[in-house]
């Protein structure tokens, strides 16, 4: 009993706003003006972090250039720079919440850490991968990325703890403000690829196992960091998603090899591939009140599908992706002019073809579903938020972006001759 009141004593020091608020300090991320007494009155007048300051005496120190670390009696605080955070469309958001930072390069490198989590990242990385350096390998790691990310959504929404709270927090992103907090998904994301691609890669590449375990950690790192930076989660949060990224990596990865030649070999392998991601959208979980997590889950779950099945096809026609067997392991030792050329010539040509195909399938599959449902769509915003429509417009258009990707791009590039 004294050990689980240690834990819980723990994970409410970790899971503390203040926490969040101080490391954004500690970053020199500043808020609005008026902030330090908005924080105040929600923070109260206890302690912020390890015995420091109470919040009246925090606001007084905002206003100070020696609270954000600089010598009293120096030469000044450096030049704020002002920015506004990101936000959805659809939502209600208007991010109209102004925040300052004193490090550009903090900034630029936490949004960095941050956009390895979002679709921006997917849409460049997975499609590289399978395209110019090992096609067996993206299988893969798409595999594990849906399951973490398919886990990691439902968790959200079976815990519900909320985002920390703001103030004391400087939302510097609201994007994905209206999920759920707890586990941080993009920890999650930022945990199991890195890992992954280690434990996937290493002995089928030739590379030095320390360069890759740094290359691991400082991806999660950053991605981690990241979002605490960003206002988006606790420090808790980010470590159960760390942890539980580890522990689904740990029970998945043995079977991955088994699930990609059953989506490539099975007959019936699309059928059941189709049935089964639909029905975890479906009946995995349901929403107290709207969010972005339900349309997130169904665009993983489409993606997911539509690799499968266009591995599958890839398989019963023979377009063959892989890397021959006798040229393994591989090594990125042969890289020339020519052969950078053409693997940036692929992924331009490539990611075009799936930004049209979204844009395509976009146009197409909400009016549509909006037709069948008898739903009004002269506002498209909140037609998006109904159920009836997000599913089938976020299966159908991610689900044959994830096709593309893994049959008719390849099939582009053999008839164009950059196969």
């Amino acid at each position: 009993m004294a050990l689980c009141r240690r834990l819980a004593r723990l994970a409410a020091h970790l899971q503390d706003p203040r926490k969040v608020a101080a490391f954004q300090r500690l970053c020199g991320v500043e808020g609005p003006s008026g902030w330090a007494d908005a924080e105040q009155r929600a923070g109260g007048r206890g302690p912020v972090v390890n015995g420091g300051p109470p919040a009246a005496e925090r606001a007084g120190e905002q206003g100070h250039p020696a609270g954000n670390g600089t010598v009293p009696g120096g030469a000044g605080p450096p030049q704020r720079w002002r920015r506004r955070p990101r936000r959805n469309s659809l939502t209600e958001e208007d991010g109209s919440q102004e925040f300052s930072t004193r490090s550009r390069f903090l900034y630029y490198l936490f949004s960095l850490g941050t956009e390895l989590g979002n679709e921006l990242f997917y849409i460049l990385f997975f499609p590289f991968c399978i395209w110019n350096l090992d096609a067996w390998l993206g299988r893969r790691l798409i595999i594990i990325w849906v399951w973490v990310m398919y886990l990691g959504q439902c968790t959200k929404d079976v815990i519900r703890w909320p985002r920390p709270a703001s103030p004391p927090v400087v939302k510097l992103e609201v994007f994905y403000n209206s999920e759920y907090s707890m586990p941080s998904t993009h920890a999650m994301s930022g945990t199991a690829i890195p890992l992954a691609l280690l434990l996937l890669s290493y002995g089928r590449w030739q590379y030095p196992l320390m360069f890759g375990l740094i290359l691991a950690f400082c991806w999660c790192s950053l991605v981690c960091c990241s979002r605490i930076y960003m206002g988006m989660h606790s420090i808790l949060d980010v470590i159960a998603g760390f942890l539980y990224a580890i522990l689904i990596l740990v029970v998945f990865h043995p079977v991955v090899d088994l699930i990609d030649n059953f989506n490539l070999t099975y007959k019936y392998a699309p059928l059941i591939i189709i049935s089964l991601h639909l029905a975890l959208g479906i009946f995995s979980f349901t929403l107290d009140t709207w969010s972005t997590s339900r349309g997130d889950t169904a665009q993983i779950l489409g993606c997911g599908a539509g690799v499968a099945c266009g591995s599958h096809v890839n398989y019963i026609m023979g377009l063959k992706l892989d890397p021959p067997p006798d040229t393994l392991p591989l090594s990125l030792s042969s890289l020339t002019v020519t052969v950078f050329g053409k693997a940036i010539l692929r992924l331009l040509i490539g990611v075009v073809v799936l930004l049209l195909t979204k844009v395509a399938m976009k146009k197409a599959t909400i009016p549509l579903a909006c037709k069948i449902f008898r739903i009004p769509h002269d506002d498209v915003r909140k037609a998006r938020q109904r159920m009836e429509v997000e599913l089938p417009y976020r299966y159908i258009t991610y689900g044959m972006v994830g096709f593309s990707l893994m049959f008719i791009v390849p099939c582009l590039f053999h008839f164009i001759g950059l196969s």
